[in-house]
């Protein structure tokens, strides 16, 4: 038996013990409070929970002992349910115990022998207790009666009502319930365990009011980044399709009237100047700019410095301006042209007063960036002479005069550097690349073409050689006899210039001027680099200005001075 109880009768056992279920059913089914085998009627029980007055103490299984309720010397023999005749009918020998006094520890109570009248160890009590008994099955708390394994069905499911149709569809993502985190899923009222009554009406009505509308919210939703979607996949797939099959964004014609500056860094690509151009509203898109400037053959030459453009313009309008040299405006120095007259240029393009550029470069000569060969020179009327290189410098208004020397002598220390004037000054009879930087001034100044420049050179080396017994090593070049006067001046009488005395007047002093007379640009360098090897020794600007004719001798000389003051009146 189990410690729920049961009786040598065929009854179901109460559907709270662990064994309840199938426990060898013979295919008899039993009806309603009935435990029915074949044609014989069973006794009914008492309507009374035959649990409901046992009190267990201490519980023994096998040989056990009873409270106050002893069996005393009454025995019999205790046979077994299953094994009965048919006809005969069976009571619970446990119903309507009472143990007040629990299990017993002492010595075992005597076993009723089998074949005993089952209903003799209750006390004489009747074996069936119909008045009494209360059905297990009737109740709405019970489990359906046990059916036999052969007769055992599926539950046919009942029509499914609207709400329960819609709860299989109920959505449980929190995005689509719209239940807040904290939210436990359970309602705040108790449902009926089998969801009738209120519960069903509450589900089927409230939540269903309640899902509707999250429902539609979350399509909403879904509906806008469904549209927000496909909005970016036509605008990309816009911009790819014109990227690799439209035309490039651009202006038309050669822009309006307001203009800006444009300044081009050193070295600059194309895609570079594109950006610089669009960023300051001069053409309307890069790709334009770059098709433009391959698409002209001098597109390439475009160089860095200051342009002064008109915006929007297209982008072929841009590169012919920026290959004009009109629509410059960088600060550009000019080959030959002396410091004075850069100090003049830089205060007039970043409205100084007169003089200031000048005299910031004889106060701070040594902390622009001079290299070490050109300083500490005898006689030198300014350091920076030969170190302002000619070329073309971004200047702008707001920039400081020190700013703008820096970047000239640095361009004059790489220019210097790339053509070799240290490690070349020696092979050629000077003493250093001052020197060198000197002849090259010199010659940058007398000659008018790239002929004369190498001609002029070797006329230079002549004369300096000691055996020179025609000049006695003078140079004897007015354009150094102008430089110390500050002046210009073809018409030199022989007076003024053989009474002077200065270090930088080659008619009375030998050798090279000091420093530089000037800024020397690539080809003068070159030439002073690799001069002809003609014999030339004199030279005579036969015009006055353009044409410059040589000679050998001091007769060949005479002749092309008569020769010039023909051309000049005289």
């Amino acid at each position: 038996m189990t410690e729920y109880g049961r009786g040598p009768g065929s009854e179901p056992w109460h559907p709270e013990d662990p064994l309840y279920g199938d426990q060898g059913w013979g295919g008899q089914q039993p009806a309603a409070g009935h435990a029915q085998y074949g044609d014989q009627a069973h006794q009914q029980y008492p309507q009374q929970d035959p649990y409901a007055q046992e009190q267990y103490g201490s519980q023994q299984y096998g040989n056990q002992q009873y409270g106050d309720q002893q069996y005393g010397d009454q025995q019999g023999a205790y046979q077994d349910p299953y094994q009965q005749q048919g006809g005969q009918q069976y009571q619970d020998p446990y119903q309507q115990q009472h143990y007040d006094g629990g299990w017993e520890t002492g010595p075992q109570a005597a076993t009723p022998p089998h074949g005993a009248d089952p209903s003799a160890t209750y006390g004489g009590r009747p074996g069936g207790y119909a008045d009494q008994q209360q059905d297990y099955y009737g109740t709405p708390e019970a489990y359906p009666p046990q059916q036999p394994p052969e007769r055992r069905q599926a539950a046919e499911p009942g029509p499914a009502t609207d709400w329960e149709a819609e709860a299989q569809q109920e959505e449980t993502h929190p995005f689509f319930t719209g239940r807040d985190d904290d939210d436990d899923g359970r309602d705040d009222e108790p449902r009926d365990p089998r969801g009738g009554g209120d519960g069903r009406d509450r589900r089927g009505k409230g939540k269903t009011k309640k899902k509707g509308g999250r429902n539609g919210l979350a399509c909403l939703l879904v509906a806008a980044v469904l549209a927000g979607g496909l909005g970016a996949v036509g605008y990309f797939g816009y911009q790819f399709w014109q990227g690799q099959f439209g035309e490039p964004e651009d202006f038309e014609g050669t822009g309006i009237a307001t203009t800006v500056e444009v300044t081009i860094p050193k070295n600059a690509t194309g895609s570079e100047i594109g950006n610089i151009l669009k960023s300051n509203g001069v053409v309307k898109s890069v790709d334009a700019f770059i098709a433009a400037q391959s698409k002209n053959p001098k597109g390439g030459l475009i160089q860095d410095g200051v342009y002064i453009l008109k915006k929007e313009q297209s982008a072929d309008s841009a590169v012919e301006s920026m290959l004009d040299p009109a629509s410059h405006n960088n600060l550009v120095i000019a080959e030959g042209r002396r410091n004075v007259l850069v100090y003049e240029q830089i205060d007039k393009r970043l409205d100084l007063k007169a003089g200031t550029t000048e005299k910031v470069a004889e106060e701070k000569a040594d902390s622009l960036g001079l290299p070490g060969w050109a300083k500490n020179h005898e006689n030198v009327k300014d350091p920076l002479e030969g170190f302002l290189f000619p070329a073309a410098y971004p200047v702008s208004k707001g920039d400081k005069p020190e700013a703008i020397l820096k970047k000239m002598v640095a361009r004059a220390n790489a220019e210097y550097e790339k053509a070799g004037l240290e490690s070349k000054a020696e092979g050629l009879g000077l003493q250093g690349p001052w020197e060198l930087l000197t002849l090259a001034s010199l010659v940058q100044v007398e000659g008018k073409t790239h002929d004369d420049f190498r001609k002029m050179s070797e006329v230079v080396y002549n004369r300096l050689e000691p055996t020179n017994t025609e000049t006695n090593q003078l140079l004897q070049f007015d354009s150094a006899f102008n430089y110390l006067k500050g002046q210009s001046k073809i018409d030199i009488s022989e007076d003024e210039i053989n009474s002077n005395q200065d270090p930088y007047n080659t008619y009375t002093q030998k050798g090279l001027t000091p420093g530089p007379i000037s800024n020397p640009g690539n080809e003068a360098l070159a030439a002073a680099l690799n001069p002809t090897a003609d014999g030339w020794l004199y030279f005579v600007a036969t015009d006055g200005m353009k044409k410059t004719e040589f000679a050998k001798t001091f007769a060949e000389h005479q002749r092309l001075v008569d020769k010039f003051n023909d051309s000049r009146g005289n």
